[in-house]
């Protein structure tokens, strides 16, 4: 839990160092750069109140703006929610969207490590923790992170074998999720979640799980069909034992016999042959 802390604050400073760096002085923009932003001033002081509608801008709850002037990222980083005052001419700004976003990740075609070719697909779940960051650091980071997240899922799984794929779904979002938040955490996003969709298998191997299943389901019938005719030959044994101590119990189970078949409304009546009879005849 300790080195969880850790690691965390360790990111945040190393995020907060590379704002910093980015998030450059407004006085050192030379005498040219203060020359410029005197007259944008000016011109927004003369053109009043017609100016103030230039320059007034409204960032939404969800929105952050960062604001360029003369190319420059202002000291402070994003801007807003609310009313931002930006100057004609020298200011130009980016709204950024801090909602949470969400994408498939198209299926890939894995290589498993036991050489077994699957076809799996997922969600991501990411949002922008810096706007800042993510829009200095990098072009587009929506679509950075939909490559970056089809590259992961196709490392991440060549080192799983097929059992380890089915069953530890949750493990390899995990390690995904991980993985993906590092590479990410430059850009000032933060991956929140991954989730494996669906794992599609070749119809052969398919068929071949299938007809492995159905054999061991068979095995597993027959063992238990053998265990049931053991364990009632036993009770079998043990009751002709019963029978032998006592002669007259043999003919109580004869009667008890012909109560149940008379119950069934037939007319079948079974009279039971002593073998001494027979053994008589055939001597």
């Amino acid at each position: 839990m300790d080195t969880d802390n850790e690691e965390v604050a360790m990111k945040k400073s190393r995020r907060h160092e590379r704002q910093t760096a980015l998030e450059n002085s407004e006085y050192e923009i030379g005498f040219c750069g203060w020359v410029l932003i005197s007259f944008s001033i000016l011109l927004m002081l003369l053109t009043l109140p017609i100016s103030i509608w230039m320059c007034i801008k409204i960032v939404k709850e969800y929105e952050r703006a960062i604001i360029f002037r003369l190319g420059r990222i202002l000291r402070g980083g994003a801007k807003g929610p609310g009313l931002i005052l930006i100057l004609p001419c020298t200011d130009s700004f980016i709204n950024v969207d801090m909602r949470t976003i969400t994408f498939d990740i198209p299926p890939q075609e894995v290589l498993t490590k036991d050489s077994v070719t699957v076809s799996v697909d997922g969600v991501v779940y990411y949002r922008v923790q810096d706007a800042t960051l993510a829009v200095a650091n990098i072009t587009n980071a929506d679509a950075a992170t939909r490559l970056l997240a089809q590259t992961t899922l196709r490392n991440v799984l060549g080192t799983k074998n097929l059992a380890e794929i089915l069953s530890d779904r949750e493990e390899i979002a995990h390690s995904m999720q991980a993985t993906l938040d590092d590479a990410t955490d430059d850009w000032g996003i933060k991956v929140e979640r991954v989730e494996i969709k669906d794992v599609k298998l070749p119809v052969q191997l398919q068929r071949a799980m299938a007809a492995e299943a159905e054999a061991s389901r068979e095995a597993r019938a027959k063992v238990i069909a053998a265990e049931g005719e053991m364990n009632a030959s036993r009770a079998l044994k043990e009751a002709s034992l019963v029978i032998a101590e006592s002669p007259s119990g043999l003919q109580l189970r004869y009667l008890q016999t012909l109560s149940t078949i008379a119950a069934e409304k037939n007319s079948t009546i079974i009279f039971p042959l002593p073998l001494e009879m027979m053994r008589g005849f055939i001597k």
